[in-house]
């Protein structure tokens, strides 16, 4: 049996989401065993997840996936290098393939790109573009640029995660090979296509109360609460107004005294639209800014992101995945959603969820980790 892994985030599933694990057993055979790592009830551009991990875990499960496991958050609210490594130091240990979209999904390219971010010289390279006031995605492009490396593929959402993908693997001396394939459509269109819809495009609906069914290939989103950050602001005003210096300090992306300028506005504006606005420059990218609140929210440090998650969660499985979960809790712990574990990782699990709820138009009541139990799927193979 081919183990191939996706990390996603399904925010929501849509079709091309589907067309993806299809493929997959197109081209791998339909004994191929897909194993999706998904980000739970927050995602990496520093939002809450539209709808709860649950939900979304369902989702993949009706779409092909045989076993959904649940990527740490402090993975899952990383930079893309960050992002990338968690997922791969989980994946890389099981499957065989590890599949992603990309605009350019040229597997030698993506990797040749991959080799010059890690070369010895690069450091110095990028250093000289920081420190010239660029951003990093831009100080990354020019600096690769001044070696002689074709920087093509650090212009596309998809290929520049595809690139860290490969980053990662090269890293960590993975056995688990890159399988880029083409993503269709474009990543950050307003108007959903009817084939190959954004899920920008599609939040833009859910949130706006509109009919999103056509471009889902499930009804696990049918009913199923809708969390928007609109719905938290005030829970996340508070929490940045009762902050103390040394809090602000703690937190991660915080560099350059960027924290000591969040801290300022935090406490002068009203909206959290205005202390973005007020905080953002050209050095910083917007979506690091909303990382950052969100871990300030959260209670999440800089050494919080930076220690390895311990275990991983399961949310759910199907009878091939079954198999696949036993092959998997060889290599690495991984424990059922809401299985008390001794560990810190437990208390922060709980403290995400609880306040997860906020975001839910009608608020949740705290203590629904420990009631969430693994999905068991029943599904024809």
């Amino acid at each position: 049996m081919k183990i191939v892994g996706i990390l996603c985030e399904y925010n929501p599933l849509h079709l091309g989401h589907a067309r993806q694990i299809r493929k997959i057993r197109e081209q791998n055979g339909p004994d191929t065993a897909v194993v999706c790592l998904m980000s739970g009830d927050f995602v990496q551009r520093g939002h809450p997840a539209v709808f709860d991990k649950m939900v979304r875990a369902r989702a993949a499960l009706q779409a092909g996936a045989d076993l959904v496991l649940e990527l740490p958050v402090q993975y899952a609210l990383s930079s893309a290098e960050g992002f990338a490594d968690g997922a791969v130091s989980i994946l890389g240990t099981f499957c065989d393939e590890m599949s992603f979209g990309a605009e350019h999904p040229d597997r030698e390219a993506l990797l040749a790109t991959a080799s010059a971010l890690l070369s010895p010289a690069f450091p110095e390279h990028l250093r000289r573009h920081l420190d010239a006031g660029l951003s990093f995605p831009a100080a990354r492009a020019m600096a690769l640029a001044d070696m002689g490396t074709d920087n093509s593929l650090l212009t596309s959402p998809n290929d520049i995660l595809a690139v860290e993908y490969c980053k990662a693997i090269r890293a960590r001396g993975c056995a688990m090979l890159p399988a880029p394939i083409r993503r269709e459509g474009s990543y950050h269109d307003d108007r959903p296509d009817p084939e190959n819809p954004s899920a920008t495009a599609l939040r833009a609906l859910i949130e706006n109360g509109k009919n999103f069914r056509s471009y889902v290939p499930t009804d696990a989103f049918e009913s199923a609460p809708v969390h928007s950050l609109k719905h938290g602001e005030r829970a996340v005003l508070a929490k940045l107004r009762t902050m103390t210096d040394a809090e602000f300090e703690a937190l991660p992306y915080g560099s350059e005294g960027l924290w000591r300028k969040l801290m300022h506005e935090s406490r002068r504006q009203c909206r959290l639209e205005d202390i973005l606005t007020a905080v953002k420059s050209k050095r910083y990218t917007r979506t690091r800014l909303d990382r950052m609140v969100l871990c300030a929210f959260l209670g999440l440090t800089a050494e919080d992101l930076r220690t390895p998650a311990p275990y991983v969660r399961c949310l759910g499985f199907s009878q091939r995945g079954r198999e696949v979960l036993r092959i998997a809790k060889a290599q690495l712990p991984i424990y059922n959603v809401g299985e008390r574990v001794d560990s810190p990782q437990w208390a922060i699990e709980q403290r995400c969820t609880d306040l997860y709820g906020l975001f839910a138009e009608n608020p949740e009541p705290a203590g629904l980790e420990q009631k969430r139990r693994v999905i068991v799927f029943q599904q024809k193979i």
